[in-house]
């Protein structure tokens, strides 16, 4: 796996390219998005976050002919029995901008208790050398917080600005990029991939 050199991003979120691009510069990858190769979405009919990444990566790389990652990540909140979970991104419906997410997130939550605002994001990816692949590369991240009453913050994307990583002290809309690419979900998820492709 360490011979690659062309991976395409099975996402049209260029958040996730702009997040991810940084990561795997150090072995060389280009991460190209699915978006700039005209690959449409595919629907995520899986019921847990690492079905929802295989069914993405399959599609990008049988679309593509190249290999893929497919990232499949979502925000889990302890009084919402751990919703929206799988439907994060589509919690106000199929196009709905960051803010009317953020919006809908937190008209569903205003009955809980501090306590009850407990949350964490969670990533899980795949990564298939082919469409066929039988035994795709899975590896999990996730990021523990809060949700906060209020958006605070201008970086990062989807319901970060709500998102408050009580260690730093401030949203993680608040925090610098390259201080976000060590701590989240995603760069965590993002670390296990490159032991494996790395590996003699």
């Amino acid at each position: 796996m360490h011979s690659l050199t062309r991976l395409v991003l099975a996402s049209r979120n260029e958040g996730k390219i702009v997040e991810l691009q940084p990561l795997l510069e150090p072995l060389g990858i280009e991460l190209i998005s699915q978006a700039s190769l005209d690959i449409e979405s595919v629907p995520e009919t899986g019921l847990t976050f690492i079905e929802n990444a295989i069914i993405k990566a399959r599609h990008a790389s049988l679309r593509s002919g190249l290999p893929a990652l497919g990232d499949d990540s979502g925000l889990s909140v302890a009084g919402l029995q751990g919703a929206p979970g799988i439907y994060s991104a589509r919690i106000a419906g199929e196009t709905a901008t960051d803010a009317e997410k953020i919006a809908a997130l937190l008209k569903m939550m205003e009955h809980l208790s501090e306590e009850q605002r407990h949350a964490h994001y969670h990533c899980s990816m795949a990564l298939m050398l082919s469409a066929d692949d039988p035994a795709p590369l899975i590896v999990e991240g996730q990021w523990s917080g809060r949700v906060l009453t209020r958006s605070s913050g201008e970086q990062g994307f989807g319901f970060d600005p709500v998102f408050y990583i009580p260690d730093q002290k401030c949203t993680v809309a608040q925090l610098p990029l390259t201080l976000k690419n060590t701590l989240s979900h995603r760069a965590k998820a993002v670390q296990q991939l490159l032991m494996h492709l790395s590996a003699p």
